[in-house]
């Protein structure tokens, strides 16, 4: 079942999240966003059936931003749960006690999944019948069906090796024991398309879409270009016109100034041949 974050406990996330001394600062110049399908960190608690006991944190690793091993300089919000790696341990123990899952009523079976969103997150938790409860922070869009898969999966794992110690042991004391664990399974289920096939077909899907986009935007570029070859060769025509038109005209022009200068040449000729001929045919005629 997936429910609304209660009220109380959502707003502890949030002021973890966002007050905390070491985060104010870096949240004032870039907000955390998790609205995303990344899978964030992975927790395991034991419930105590009192319930003003509060729920005890056994071992947590933190797979977005790794802050035991980083000092809260990792290139993911190292800081997204509050600046301080206790804090998210916290936030979550909070929603346990506000709505704890209902117990499967087996010792080796986990259950009574709930699924609680925040504005920013989802958590995603159950417990079996010895109240060992084992919970995931993802981003919103990570598919809840894979975050129960994980669990289940690493419940099962996590009881073969510290089943019985996990009833006994004190906070965070199977942290470092546990962190190798803990880690493969973040490491497996933080690539969704190797673990779910909805999410492997969607990210096929994505792929295909992508593909297509890229084909139209490369038709129309190869359409902006032919009409602008079209454009190129209209206008080249235009130009070829023009200078037929010129060319002829220039040719109706030379040939007339060459007439011209033949008429004059000759008439040059006749004058010369005129002024020649002229006296001495007078000449002739006067002997």
């Amino acid at each position: 079942a997936t429910t609304t974050a209660p009220h109380e406990a959502r707003e502890l996330i949030d002021f973890i999240r966002l007050h905390s001394p070491a985060n104010s600062i870096k949240n004032k110049s870039r907000p955390t966003n998790m609205a995303d399908n990344k899978l964030r960190c992975v927790l395991v608690y034991r419930l105590d059936s009192s319930a003003a006991q509060e729920p005890t944190v056994l071992a947590k690793y933190d797979h977005a931003a790794q802050y035991e091993t980083t000092g809260g300089t990792g290139t993911d919000d190292a800081s997204l749960y509050g600046g301080r790696d206790k804090n998210y341990a916290d936030a979550v123990a909070a929603i346990l006690s506000s709505d704890p899952p209902a117990s499967s009523g087996d010792a080796s079976v986990i259950g009574g999944f709930k699924v609680v969103e925040s504005t920013v997150h989802q958590v995603t938790y159950g417990a079996d019948g010895d109240g060992r409860c084992l919970a995931v922070i993802t981003g919103l869009q990570y598919p809840s069906r894979v975050a129960v898969q994980m669990i289940t999966e690493l419940h099962k794992t996590f009881i073969e090796k510290f089943g019985l110690m996990a009833m006994s042991a004190t906070t965070n004391s199977l942290t470092k024991k546990a962190t190798p664990m803990l880690k493969e399974a973040c490491k497996k289920y933080d690539d969704l398309s190797s673990v779910d096939k909805t999410s492997s077909v969607l990210e096929k899907v994505e792929g295909v879409k992508i593909q297509m986009q890229d084909n139209i935007a490369a038709m129309l570029v190869n359409t902006e270009t032919a009409e602008e070859l079209q454009d190129k060769s209209s206008q080249l025509n235009e130009q070829a016109s023009v200078f037929k038109k010129n060319s002829t005209t220039l040719k109706k022009h030379m040939k007339c100034k060459n007439l011209k200068m033949t008429i004059l040449l000759v008439l040059v000729v006749v004058g010369v041949l005129a002024i020649i001929l002229v006296p001495l045919i007078l000449r002739a005629q006067d002997d």
